[in-house]
């Protein structure tokens, strides 16, 4: 009788990454320790039907991604969400990466903020059946608030994974990248660079 290989556990990254920051790459790191993945998929999105504000070109976004997360064994930064045409969906990478790792586990990572906000998803329901939501939560060991446990999933489909506390605002370092303060303490040093090389988030560039 042949011995069964274990399924390869695959985690399942995306967000705007404008700027990435050092949490993505905190998250990045903790995820593959703590969810001992095979390999992560970073996915910068594409058409973010969810936001408000207009994101950065993709060109920018993308580059910046590979920069941040080039020195992390098993990360792959992968374009097919802002290669999509139509909105960005994760249910459909989801499917599209089934259909490629037909016997992996996949860990899908976000926030708490996100996390919240997932009934809200398209398809969330089919999202949870398809992959195990990874939340990223900070250990603070100062703060009163009670760990995030969410009503709406199955203990089996929930993972918690824990962060250092660490406070980090994509939105904080565009505003700082705005007014010519520095950013280079919140952000990959490749990052740091290319924002200043290409004049990302100045007023009046």
């Amino acid at each position: 009788m042949g011995v069964t290989s274990p399924l390869r556990r695959i985690g399942v990254f995306g967000g705007a990454f404008d700027p990435p920051h050092n949490m993505h790459v905190a998250l990045a790191q903790s995820a593959l320790q703590q969810l001992q993945l095979d390999a992560l998929y970073v996915f910068p999105t594409g058409h973010a039907w969810h936001k408000s504000r207009t994101l950065s070109p993709s060109v920018h976004r993308l580059a910046m991604a590979q920069l941040a997360f080039a020195d992390i064994a098993g990360v792959r930064v992968d374009p097919r969400e802002i290669l999509r045409d139509g909105p960005t969906y994760t249910i459909d990478t989801l499917h599209e990466l089934r259909a490629e790792h037909a016997q992996a586990q996949l860990f899908l990572l976000m926030g708490e903020d996100q996390a919240r906000r997932l009934p809200t998803w398209h398809g969330w329901e089919e999202i949870v059946q398809t992959a195990i939501i990874s939340v990223a939560s900070r250990a603070d060991p100062t703060s009163a608030s009670s760990p995030f446990m969410p009503e709406f999933l199955p203990p089996e489909r929930f993972q918690a994974l824990h962060l250092p506390p660490l406070a980090l605002s994509a939105t904080d370092i565009r505003n700082r990248a705005a007014t010519s303060q520095g950013i280079a303490h919140l952000v990959p040093e490749g990052v740091a660079r290319y924002i200043d090389q290409h004049h990302l988030y100045r007023i009046d560039r």
